[in-house]
């Protein structure tokens, strides 16, 4: 890794928990230039829902570019955006009843956070914005002052001003009910806390230890939202795209959010593409008002309609995601129970969980005990306490199953055998898939 230290900014994450040069990737294998073959358990933090070069997509992509498709063309209108369009419509909007206009924002998570914040501040005409302990949204100023870790405020520089942060559910303990703790604050004019445009919310908290807010909770806020006349915007940037087991996290839960954050998987090949859903009413934008050049990804729409042909013109992929989602929760309760001296807590939703250890040095360990083994897991939780389990939507039933062997194994060792010489799990060639 010396190659990358010497040339690298300081800032490089993820490299430091995963120290090996990844050559090639398929399905959810990726493989490094010594040949070590790695399950993965990280699916590019959310980005990989479909797994790595899935051949259908790398198909459609090869033939546009062997046709001269258009890459790059701004917020132009191009036979690719219109095809995505179409797709996203007819599959994913009209059969869910869902009425929303469609901002294409630059190809991040964070651009689409950026554009929602200031479209509900320019809508409601008030400076302040609601987001919630635990949350994250981003890394840029609008993004990061409704993120809550210190790590990434305090990259800042500036003060972080105009969010008022509210406990998310269960933060006061489930005794509390932190939706009257929010109403509350939002009803007396002499709380401190200005009325807010928005309130910004996952359903599913990522980055801040997989926090599962309930239906009930979700629908309680949105009462909230609607009784104050404040905005209610879902990031479903992580938690979207089929990772909890329906295209939205938000599906079945009696709300309907004035704007939801789509991103990550959104663009299906790994590449990048963001965008805002906002009702049709809240589009109160002047022409170029909100851009960026790099907003009209053509290659990603591309992807992206056909993963949502490939994987959403049904209902047999949602019914596959149950089955899977059963079994990841299933193995992780029977871990829980063989390792209660190491495991507190496992929660989630779909395929995105977490295991929660009572100490986060050993949720370290453990996670680079089963890098060793071949396996990439990340950890998240406002002390990297929780192993974040976010597998390809796509992986068969005998990768993951290899996969929870190695966390087995990695807990086991760090826990039992801590001081002792790690037990060796036997390694096997994946076939691509």
């Amino acid at each position: 890794m010396q190659f990358f230290n010497h040339l690298e900014s300081n800032v490089r994450g993820y490299i430091r928990s995963f120290p090996a040069v990844f050559k090639t990737a398929t399905g959810s294998i990726l493989v490094d230039e010594e040949g070590k073959q790695y399950i993965d358990f990280f699916s590019g933090a959310g980005t990989l829902n479909y797994g790595h070069n899935h051949p259908i997509f790398k198909k459609k992509l090869i033939e546009y570019l062997n046709e001269d498709g258009v890459v790059h063309g701004l917020d132009m209108a191009t036979t690719a955006k219109k095809d995505f369009l179409t797709a996203f419509e007819n599959v994913i909007l009209k059969p869910r009843n869902l009425n929303y206009k469609i901002q294409f924002t630059g190809p991040t998570g964070t651009n689409a956070v950026e554009a929602a914040l200031k479209i509900a501040r320019l809508a409601k005409q008030r400076a302040n914005i609601v987001s919630f302990t635990g949350g994250f949204h981003g890394v840029t100023m609008g993004s990061v002052a409704a993120t809550g870790n210190v790590l990434y405020r305090s990259g800042a520089g500036v003060p972080l001003d105009n969010t008022t942060f509210m406990p998310y559910e269960k933060y006061l303990g489930v005794e509390h009910d932190s939706l009257d703790y929010i109403r509350k604050f939002i009803a007396n004019t002499s709380s401190g806390v200005d009325l807010p445009a928005a309130f910004i919310v996952e359903t599913v908290q990522g980055e801040g230890g997989v926090n599962v807010a309930s239906p009930k909770w979700l629908r309680g806020l949105q009462a909230i939202c609607r009784e104050f006349d404040i905005l209610l915007i879902i990031d479903d940037i992580q938690a979207g795209c089929g990772r909890t087991g329906q295209f939205f996290s938000f599906e079945g839960m009696g709300i309907e959010p004035d704007l939801v954050l789509l991103s990550k998987s959104l663009g299906g090949y790994g590449l990048p593409m963001s965008l805002v859903l906002l009702k049709p009413e809240l589009d109160q934008w002047e022409p170029g008002q909100h851009n960026g050049t790099f907003r009209g990804n053509n290659l990603a729409f591309v992807a992206a309609a056909e993963a949502i042909h490939t994987f959403w013109s049904d209902e047999s992929f949602s019914k596959e995601l149950t089955v899977k989602s059963h079994r990841l929760q299933s193995d992780l309760l029977a871990l829980k129970l063989r390792y209660p001296q190491a495991i507190k807590d496992v929660r989630g939703r779909g395929m995105l969980h977490g295991i929660q250890m009572h100490d986060p040095d050993k949720t370290k360990a453990v996670a680079e005990r089963a890098f060793e083994l071949g396996l990439l897991v990340e950890r998240c939780g406002s002390e990297d306490e929780v192993l974040k389990i976010i597998p390809p939507l796509v992986i068969d039933e005998a990768l993951m199953n290899e996969g929870m062997k190695i966390i087995n194994q990695s807990i086991s060792d760090v826990f039992e055998n801590f001081h002792q010489a790690p037990a060796k799990i036997e390694r096997k060639e994946y076939a691509s898939q």
